[in-house]
């Protein structure tokens, strides 16, 4: 989430949205004509010509395999581009030593606060 809400990289979270539309779309339209065509070539062995049917179960491989590798190569696209968000992207909390002008009870507050914050701080 902390990349969505990164102000910088408009184009990737522009991309991103837009390969997500377009997978909420071509998944239900790559099953349903996957299954037409299966249906039809079930139809074409029974009732017509053998090749026909054969073109249309070729007709459904090509469909899932263009689906697949887009798929595929969206997500590897996608994973790639948090990764390197993630690699230049670290957040770092510097803490300072222990001051001999604060008190002993603000110094225990101040390593308490240390304690709560999210595990994938570095802290130096």
């Amino acid at each position: 989430l902390q990349w969505l809400r990164n102000p910088g990289r408009h184009h990737e979270k522009r991309t991103l949205f837009g390969d997500m539309v377009c997978f909420l779309f071509i998944t239900p339209l790559a099953t349903i004509s996957g299954w037409l065509c299966l249906r039809g070539a079930v139809d074409h062995l029974h009732f017509s010509s053998r090749l026909e049917a054969v073109g249309l179960i070729a007709l459904t491989v090509a469909l899932f395999t263009i689906y697949l590798f887009w798929t595929l190569v969206s997500f590897r696209y996608h994973c790639r581009l948090y990764n390197e968000w993630r690699r230049t992207n670290q957040r770092v909390i510097l803490l300072n030593p222990k001051s001999a002008n604060v008190p002993s009870n603000q110094q225990t507050l101040l390593g308490l606060q240390s304690l709560k914050r999210n595990s994938k701080e570095t802290i130096v």
